[in-house]
């Protein structure tokens, strides 16, 4: 008897994910934070021609804010994941958009281009960071069914903004000039901290409808229901403190799980996802000067970038919504093996495009495949390693891409200043997609599904992307059943326990004539009575 106390084991540990609700709040808070992230650096290059006037230096030099943006972005993964781990998703995306914003804020006020470095690079960079992976991992906390959906919708953010900050910024820059249009965007970034108000933990919700449920029940308890009832109750609270009694302490959480690398999944992952992005970002940023170069005018050549950001914004969506299909979702590490070869394909076909028109064609098939990466890439870690510990696995990911964005669009920039060709840069790039792509599906095939056959040891998560909707169904199912046994009425149970008082023997005979099983009936008193736990839970899991 009693209310359920969640230190008993009572409640489910694993909240199921909602797949709606408040969860469409979280995907839009999301969708701001993907925006800003990836398409903020690029934005800023609006205004490199403004300050190397003012600081006279060179394009190489401005180039630097871009990249060091970057390189916080997906270098801090492994500090972000220890904050989220010690001090959850909220706290620190709170703390990531002041700093956003305030680097932003005191980067208008600087006068050398070391201190661009310092505010606009290294501080808002940092910002951004700390605020895109917790909104990763609170969109895995309440979406499963749907995850790959909102996965879709939540990357569409990034062509949205790029699409939008661009203009912006060219508006600012002409009617306020560079100090006033990064004083403006720095308030843009505040918005940021709104996106961290929202992201509620769903443990939360989960404990107010607790523990509304838990008064209503103390309500019917209150009223009164006859002394042997009383006793009932008071047994079971001696019970219960003998429990707490004889509860373990609980471990701490870890800070950083590196137990992910003991994953061949997460392993293979990382590998492929280091070979794609040494290839991936090196057609769209050298595809306006390759355009230029072929005798196309500048004003045409810019629009080619527009043109793959506007297929984007629909391919992410699209793609979210076909890996979400139920023959299609197991499959998910095949499907993104396949967008990467799609992309490295593109690259090596257009790399004798000589004119605009192929141009163009190649920007229309670049932007469907590089919007496919982009929506499942974070669904695929999502589906290996589970949302227990993605936290840490996204976060060691970034670091390790970290490296392969610092060395692949700088040494093709390098081959470009070299040779003198593009054609064999675009070669080179789409052939290191397709080892990726390659690697990807072979190495998932040979190594995955071997391993499927074997017994899989405990806590292994699966890579089809539907364990933790399983386990938390049947965590709530337990607890369900186990809920409704302890809260019969209490008229109910008081005829019960008359009735186990006034024949006693009776039961007994039962019990010895049914080979020494529980009779059905509330789990938590026949426990009690001298059932054998283990005859519970054979007859529970029967």
């Amino acid at each position: 008897m009693g209310r359920p106390d969640p230190e008993e084991g009572h409640l489910p540990a694993p909240v199921k994910p909602p797949d709606g609700g408040w969860g469409w709040i979280v995907l839009l808070g999301c969708f701001v934070i993907t925006g800003f992230s990836y398409a903020f650096p690029k934005a800023v290059s609006v205004y490199f021609k403004e300050l190397m006037k003012d600081f006279h230096v060179g394009y190489s030099d401005t180039a630097w804010i871009s990249s060091i943006m970057l390189a916080m972005l997906y270098g801090t993964g492994p500090v972000c994941s220890i904050m989220v781990n010690q001090f959850g998703c909220r706290p620190v995306m709170l703390i990531g958009g002041l700093l956003a914003s305030a680097g932003m804020i005191l980067a208008s006020f600087t006068t050398n281009i070391i201190e661009l470095y310092l505010t606009a690079g290294v501080l808002t960079g940092l910002g951004m960071a700390l605020n895109f992976q917790p909104s990763l991992i609170m969109l895995g906390t309440y979406f499963d069914k749907r995850r790959p959906l909102a996965n879709g919708l939540a990357a569409a953010g990034s062509p949205v903004f790029l699409s939008s900050l661009s203009p912006l910024g060219q508006v600012l820059l002409e009617k306020f000039g560079w100090r006033g249009g990064f004083l403006i965007m720095g308030g843009l970034l505040l918005n940021c901290c709104t996106c961290g108000a929202v992201m509620r933990p769903l443990d939360m919700g989960m404990k107010r409808k607790m523990g509304k449920a838990q008064d209503k029940y103390e309500a019917k308890e209150m009223l009164p229901i006859g002394g042997k009832s009383e006793e009932g109750i008071s047994t079971s609270d001696g019970t219960k403190k003998g429990k707490k009694a004889k509860k373990k302490p609980k471990k701490g959480k870890k800070l950083l799980d590196f137990s992910i690398f003991s994953n061949r999944g997460f392993i293979i992952y990382t590998i492929s996802k280091f070979i794609l992005v040494l290839g991936l970002f090196v057609p769209p940023i050298l595809l306006v000067n390759y355009a230029k170069d072929t005798g196309v005018p500048d004003t045409e050549a810019a629009f080619l970038l527009s043109i793959i950001g506007f297929i984007d914004i629909f391919a992410r969506p699209a793609c979210g919504m076909v890996a979400g299909l139920k023959w299609v979702r197991p499959h998910v590490a095949y499907l993104f093996s396949f967008s990467m070869l799609f992309n490295g394909l593109t690259d090596i076909c257009s790399a004798r495009a000589s004119n605009y028109t192929g141009l163009v064609i190649f920007c229309v098939f670049f932007g469907i495949s590089y919007g496919m990466v982009g929506a499942l890439q974070f669904e695929v870690l999502m589906a290996i390693v589970g949302s227990q510990k993605f936290s840490s696995a996204i976060g060691l990911v970034l670091l390790i891409e970290a490296f392969a964005v610092l060395i692949g669009p700088p040494s093709a920039g390098r081959l470009v200043d070299a040779l003198k060709n593009y054609e064999v840069i675009f070669y080179l790039a789409g052939s290191e997609v397709v080892l990726s792509a390659l690697f990807l599906g072979v190495a998932s095939y040979c190594c995955l599904n071997r391993g499927k056959k074997e017994p899989p040891p405990e806590n292994n998560p699966s890579a089809g992307g539907g364990s933790d909707t399983e386990e938390a169904e049947s965590d709530v199912q337990e607890t369900e059943e186990h809920s409704s046994n302890n809260h019969q009425p209490a008229h109910s149970t008081d005829n019960a326990m008359v009735a186990a008082n006034e024949e006693p023997n009776h039961v007994a005979e039962e019990q010895s004539g049914e080979g020494g099983g529980c009779p059905a009936g509330d789990g938590e008193v026949l426990a009690r009575d001298g059932c054998n736990a283990d005859q519970m839970v054979e007859r529970d899991s029967f």
